[in-house]
């Protein structure tokens, strides 16, 4: 391949107009001949461009409503000739195909119409064609030919031949093919994705996955791992969608505990009341609400302060400045918010390394989705969580049934779990968490360690008694044997939810009845691993 590759003709046909009549400026004063179609050539007429209508390469109009324009071999000729190659030259000569040296393409708006919730003939209408199979004929074709699908890189194409005397070198050439054929897979990727979830198709035979570079990462989970941050385009309020207000930038394990935090603050409706998640590698050390958001912070906090320190803090409500005092008081990593008032803003400022992100609005955790998470040789690809239960949906196993306020705790406390790494146990009570176990390989040292936490707390608050007293107990799969229910009795719980579903079912229930704990059954479970 050759490495500096003059420029002499350019072809345009973009659906987004930003910038194209800089770039046209920048192109003209090397003397590249512009060739365009539709609206892009009227604006650039308009502008007072001298532009070649790709309708007199080709030798027919465009038609079938733009359907039909670029797909032509005076199109690909041009740009998929060798110049290196006599044949191809001699093809051109014959059949009076110029050579195409950059194509600057952006395809129809697809990922954009979907979101709008365009229906199901105005998607199909707005996936490109002729762009992607130019698009893919350019970047093959690299060793000649400057291929560019991102306004990001018009000026990077500009400084290109200012640089090289009108010329591109082949490295840069080989940059764009690679940011093209990313841009074509994305696409179709988003094309087929929509279309499997148009037809119901809940398992297509292939899968595609793609993202957009958001953050180059200084590395990922440890300082050896290389890292970067992709967005998949979707408008879902988090730290995707986040505007980060101050503090240095995000990284790898930032993201992950944000994401984990503010989706889970998310299942308390701020319509009910503040609510406070405190997140510490992936996992809540402290869930709360309140009556203010800075009681509702200090009462997540009062779950386990060792833990707290250095972790994520997730609002469902705006910040105020109130909290914003409190919240300053230990090391906190990232506070993320829908929103936060001048004055919290100001408090914030105090703590320069502090990231503060917000929102707008929390996303919907009942909104279906699917995540993915990559194994050796594959991938595995499950629906959303968003399981959700209500009292009705509770079956009471046990001879008591839970008081009202036991089960306005239970349903707190099955909220938590579902957020847990499992085996995962959570004590709480008033509407907090007093005990998080998480993580384990047995579900009865999660219910130790969370018992433990509760106890160990409720020493460094100075009470006369354990924190798990009076609390009831989640448990985010059921108990396979009496033994951990049994713990959580004798930490001093008094009642239990679980998804039930065990062979040793009766065998729990009759321990439960002589504990006299209250028990109910949920008949889901929320296994996370």
């Amino acid at each position: 391949m050759t490495e500096l590759v003059a420029a002499r003709r350019a072809l345009l046909s973009v659906s987004d107009k930003s910038g194209l009549l800089e770039l046209a400026k920048g192109l003209v004063a090397h003397g590249i001949e512009l060739l365009s179609t539709g609206g892009t050539s009227k604006q650039l007429r308009d502008a007072g461009f001298a532009v070649r209508d790709v309708s007199d390469v080709t030798g027919f109009p465009e038609m079938m409503d733009g359907r039909v324009k670029t797909l032509h071999p005076g199109v690909h000729g041009g740009l998929l000739a060798l110049r290196d190659n006599a044949d191809h030259v001699e093809a051109m000569k014959t059949h009076g195909i110029d050579p195409i040296d950059i194509l600057i393409v952006n395809l129809y708006p697809f990922e954009e119409t979907v979101a709008k919730g365009a229906d199901y003939d105005t998607c199909i209408e707005n996936i490109d064609i002729g762009g992607p199979a130019m698009i893919r004929a350019a970047a093959k074709n690299h060793g000649f030919v400057n291929v560019v699908v991102d306004v990001a890189d018009y000026d990077a194409l500009l400084v290109q031949l200012a640089d090289n005397d009108g010329r591109t070198s082949l490295e840069f050439r080989q940059q764009l093919a690679q940011t093209a054929y990313a841009r074509t897979a994305a696409y179709d990727a988003a094309v087929s994705n929509w279309m499997a979830e148009a037809i119901g198709q809940d398992v297509p035979r292939r899968r595609a996955f793609a993202g957009e570079l958001s953050q180059e990462l200084r590395y990922g989970e440890n300082p050896h791992q290389s890292a970067a941050f992709y967005t998949d385009g979707s408008d879902r309020p988090g730290v995707a969608t986040a505007k980060q207000l101050q503090g240095k930038a995000l990284s790898y394990n930032n993201i992950n505990d944000t994401d984990a935090a503010f989706e889970m603050v998310a299942e308390f409706d701020p319509a009910n009341g503040p609510a406070c998640v405190i997140v510490k590698h992936a996992n809540p050390c402290g869930v709360a609400t309140g009556d203010s958001l800075a009681a509702a912070y200090q009462r997540a906090f009062d779950c386990d302060r060792t833990s707290a320190f250095g972790g994520i803090i997730a609002l469902n409500q705006p910040l105020d400045g109130a909290t914003a005092r409190e919240i300053v008081q230990i090391f906190t990593e990232v506070v993320i918010a829908p929103s936060a008032d001048d004055e919290a803003i100001a408090v914030f400022s105090a703590k320069k390394n502090l990231r503060l992100l917000t929102t707008g609005s929390l996303p919907d955790p009942l909104v279906a989705g699917r995540v993915a998470k990559q194994v050796s040789g594959g991938m595995l690809v499950q629906d959303k969580d968003t399981g959700h239960i209500s009292e009705s949906d509770l079956k009471v196993v046990t001879k008591r049934a839970p008081t009202a306020q036991e089960m306005t705790d239970l349903l707190f406390a099955w909220t938590v779990a579902k957020h847990v790494k499992s085996n995962a146990i959570i004590y709480a009570k008033d509407g907090a968490t007093v005990g998080v176990g998480a993580g384990q390989m047995s579900r009865v040292d999660s219910t130790r360690i969370a018992a433990r936490k509760a106890e160990e707390m409720a020493q460094a608050l100075g009470l006369d008694s354990t924190m798990a007293q009076g609390a009831v107990v989640a448990s985010d799969a059921f108990f396979p044997f009496s033994d951990g229910l049994l713990t959580a009795a004798e930490a001093g719980a008094s009642a239990v939810i679980q998804p039930g579903g065990s062979m040793r079912d009766a065998e729990v229930i009759a321990a439960a009845d002589e504990a006299g704990l209250a028990m109910v059954f949920t008949g889901m479970r929320h296994f996370r691993h």
